[in-house]
């Protein structure tokens, strides 16, 4: 774990460099901010010569299949390799308990086969079943678009930047790649260290440690990258849009979310509950995916409630190095008195306060609160804490009518037993992502992963993120002497 920890620099074009920014960050421990190292942040002369190398480099890269394959297979087993060390990095960088930092690891591994399988599909080539011009043979061909900005967050650190990462790579891109500050080491350094073992070439990959205060909005604007893929909040998520689009950039862009998780009248309570309480407090809250709103129909809205607060108070918290903890601390101070205010507004509000949580060091304990105003602009923001919202529902299709009255559109779920109705009902819930009988927090690398209206544009998940990080190419042969009217 140490070796991994002092590597707290950039790496660009195949050599680790000190950054030459204007300032040096501390990456803290989350629960007990101790400095785990300190970062010289890379300036934005350094980050253009990363795009530099990357636009030298990506078209050798994308025609060698055999290459890519060799480097996947590579970086695959560099993770195998160094689980534990993995492991205990999840913890003291991201704050994740035991669970959700090996539930990471494993879907992490889980993708190098998923997005490796597609690898042969840059530069592929096929002709049109029917031809509509006599004497004109036409092909299409995929080709990769270039150069990638891949810009990542702090919760699911390594496996939300390898999504992006991979799909990339696989397809023949080059890549240029920021990793949040605050988790640099885990899902920036670490991988860049994957692929250097792997044998990547110099300037395919580039992991730059360094902030937008210092490189503004060059990620987005630099010429020479076609597509921007980023996980994060949608106020950014929407400042990226706008600069991509005067710019003519691609996005693939998974943003925040506002899940509900609906009972219904015919639903199973206990099974509600037990789903309930893993898509509520995994990690903390602190992921897009999460239940933000429990939407209850009036027949289950008491016994739900409190078999929910009995199973959330007796949740082990404290250190994600202690093997029996499930609730670890937030991710910094920031986020940590964010949930403090969201605290006092729900009591400000006058909502029923049903579990009183606390704070100790950088962790919240659950807090629930019921009878939620469903308009109320606590129901209405993501909270990426351990509060829940409880909102009654006098019958189902206000259920779903409250569930869609949100901006949001990433996950949902729908406790009942009617399978049939369900179905109709998650056809209408305006999420990209509907699940039946389980909770929000559901990502699967051969379904297509990706959100509705405010929570973003694009889909991962294989084939699905073939078309998002490649391009069509139609050339035409004119086998017979063509005649022209003038």
């Amino acid at each position: 774990m140490e070796q991994f920890l002092q590597l707290n620099k950039s790496y660009i074009n195949g050599k680790w460099i000190d950054g030459q920014g204007s300032k040096v960050v501390s990456i803290l421990n989350p629960y007990n901010d101790e400095v785990l190292t300190e970062v010289k942040i890379a300036s934005k002369q350094q980050v253009e010569e990363a795009y530099q190398y990357a636009e030298e480099a990506h078209l050798e890269w994308g025609k060698n299949a055999q290459l890519r394959k060799e480097v996947f297979q590579k970086a695959a087993q560099f993770f195998e390799n160094h689980k534990e060390e993995i492991l205990h990095l999840l913890a003291i960088e991201t704050g994740s308990a035991p669970f959700k930092a090996q539930l990471e690891y494993n879907i992490t591994l889980g993708i190098f086969q998923a997005y490796g399988s597609v690898i042969d599909k840059a530069y592929e080539k096929w002709s049109p079943e029917q031809e509509f011009m006599p004497g004109k043979v036409n092909e299409i061909h995929r080709l990769p678009l270039g150069v990638i900005s891949s810009i990542a967050p702090f919760n699911f650190p390594l496996y939300l930047s390898l999504r992006g990462i991979l799909s990339a790579l696989a397809l023949g891109n080059a890549v240029v790649h920021k990793a949040d500050i605050q988790t640099g080491i885990i899902s920036g350094s670490l991988i860049a260290k994957a692929f250097e073992e792997a044998g990547i070439p110099k300037g395919v990959f580039a992991s730059v440690l360094t902030t937008p205060d210092e490189i503004g909005d060059l990620m987005l604007e630099d010429p020479r990258v076609k597509l921007i893929a980023f996980t994060g909040s949608t106020p950014v998520g929407r400042h990226i849009s706008t600069v991509a689009g005067k710019n003519f950039k691609r996005t693939a862009l998974e943003l925040g979310g506002n899940g509900p998780f609906i009972l219904l009248e015919d639903g199973d309570v206990d099974q509600a509950v037990d789903a309930a309480i893993f898509g509520k407090f995994l990690h903390q809250g602190q992921i897009c995916m999460i239940i933000n709103r429990f939407i209850i129909h009036e027949k289950h809205y008491d016994e739900f409630t409190t078999k929910f607060v009995e199973r959330a108070q007796q949740l082990p918290y404290g250190d994600p190095l202690n093997p029996n903890t499930v609730v670890g601390p937030l991710i910094n101070k920031t986020q940590l008195e964010k949930a403090v205010n969201n605290v006092e507004k729900a009591k400000n509000a006058g909502f029923d306060v049903l579990l009183e949580g606390n704070v100790e060091g950088n962790v919240m304990t659950p807090y629930v609160f019921g009878n939620v105003d469903h308009t109320s602009e606590l129901a209405q923001t993501e909270l990426f804490a351990p509060i829940a919202l409880m909102v009654k529902a006098s019958t189902d299709e206000e259920a779903i009518a409250l569930a869609n009255d949100t901006n949001f559109g990433l996950s949902s779920a729908i406790f009942t037993n009617d399978i049939e109705k369900a179905r109709d009902y998650a056809v209408g819930l305006e999420f990209g992502m509907t699940h039946i009988n389980d909770q929000t927090v559901n990502d699967l690398p051969n379904l297509p992963f990706g959100g509705m209206r405010n929570s973003g544009v694009g889909r991962f998940g294989v084939p699905f993120v073939i078309d998002e990080f490649t391009q069509f190419k139609w050339i035409s042969i004119q086998e017979e002497k063509r005649v022209y009217p003038f």
